[in-house]
């Protein structure tokens, strides 16, 4: 027979001496002094204000902001402030969105081509890598400004340089502005999206069936070919049936030479702030996919060439896609910094967030308020960034069975 024998019962230590308990009670007293503390802040600040005649609300957002932007002849003095704030956000938007395309492909093409194995190519990486990532954005965004617009060698807007075919601009560069054609909505666009939208949905139906189709039959999936058909027939479809809603806006300039009309026009600040900070990000983010290419086991490569593939292939198919789980956690914070170094654009006279709202309260508008709302602006934008690239990032992650 055996015997066991009986459990010991650990007695427990008193509650002052519990680490459960004083973890809980330590993350209360934390708390409580936290809001203890913000409560005496606001406090003071609304005495303060009282004090100084300033009302602590939002009302001045209705009032006038008494100057224009460069470039927006729509807004005038007599346009309210949360019209500027819009405008801000829009230019914001527009550098951080196409600064962001910039710099992810340009860092991928850089990452990747300092491990070649042609000598020039990864030399002349390493040589861009080390002028932008070693120099401040405010520097490059100052040296594009006037080194390529003020002193560089494009003429004035009167004297501007035009390429042209069968006698429409394609391109008009002078030092004001650069103008590309464009697309001008004449009518009909709530149908014409409605059908887009739809398409779009089957586009993405088509990609899962043709990626279904290849993990069960191994033929090759052709999904960008497909996926672009549909949507190409889709948009094809609500263009004829709504009566050809879009049309094509081909850049001129007038007959005085002193105006743009039609096509779509980049002015000198965004260009300035946008280039560079696409180049000055993409510094970082070459470094970033170089480290993870390296990070990614050497035995991929050797059984990438067992089956014969090219070099293309094996980056296209076997090294990249494993490179970029790890290469997109460190890309998120170098998109969040793109973005918040938008306020550099006052530099430039670019009008995004920062600049304006500087300009607001130039203006008497109410300093606490205006820099409450331009935190807000940045901390949306940094949220959503980092929603949406998280989100990406779950789908990269590879799931153990």
């Amino acid at each position: 027979m055996t015997t066991t024998k009986p459990r010991r019962e650990v007695a427990r230590p008193p509650f002052w001496r519990d680490i459960r308990v004083l973890r809980v009670v330590g993350q209360v007293v934390a708390v409580v002094i936290v809001l203890l503390l913000l409560r005496w802040l606001y406090n003071n600040l609304v005495a303060s204000f009282d004090r100084l005649g300033i009302a602590l609300n939002f009302d001045f957002l209705t009032s006038q902001t008494r100057f224009r932007i460069a470039y927006y002849n729509e807004f005038d003095p007599s346009s309210p402030v949360w019209q500027m704030v819009l405008v801000g956000i829009k230019n914001t938007f527009l550098a951080g969105f196409f600064g962001i395309i910039l710099a992810s492909v340009i860092g991928l093409i850089v990452g990747v081509s300092r491990l070649s194995d042609n000598w020039l190519v990864a030399r002349l990486a390493t040589i861009y890598v080390e002028i932008f990532r070693n120099i401040p954005p405010l520097v490059i965004i100052i040296f594009f400004g006037f080194a390529l617009f003020f002193f560089g060698p494009f003429p004035i807007l009167s004297e501007s340089w035009e390429l042209s075919l069968g006698g429409n601009n394609l391109l008009i560069l002078n030092k004001d502005r650069w103008a590309v054609p464009g697309i001008l909505a004449t009518g009909g666009l709530t149908v014409f999206w409605m059908i887009l939208a739809v398409g779009v949905v089957a586009t993405y139906i088509v990609w899962r069936w043709r990626t279904r189709v290849f993990d069960d039959t191994g033929q090759p999936h052709h999904r960008v070919l497909w996926s672009v058909g549909v949507l190409l027939g889709f948009f094809l479809v609500g263009y004829l049936a709504t009566g050809t809603p879009l049309e094509m806006s081909w850049p001129v300039i007038t007959e005085d030479r002193r105006l743009f009309q039609g096509g779509f026009a980049f002015n000198w600040g965004f260009i300035s702030l946008t280039a560079a900070l696409g180049l000055y990000t993409a510094s970082h983010i070459g470094e970033i996919v170089r480290g993870s290419i390296l990070a990614v086991h050497g035995g991929q490569s050797e059984a990438a060439n067992a089956l014969a593939l090219s070099a293309f292939q094996r980056y296209r198919f076997v090294v990249l896609p494993q490179a970029m789980r790890i290469a997109l956690p460190p890309t998120i914070n170098q998109y969040l910094n793109l973005v918040k170094n938008t306020s550099l654009g006052v530099a430039v006279g670019y009008a995004e967030i920062t600049a304006l709202t500087r300009t607001s309260i130039g203006n008497g508008r109410p300093t606490f308020q205006s820099i409450i709302i331009l935190m807000a602006v940045y901390l949306g934008f940094s949220l959503v960034i980092s929603l949406i690239l998280n989100i990406v990032n779950r789908r990269f992650t590879l799931v153990e069975r």
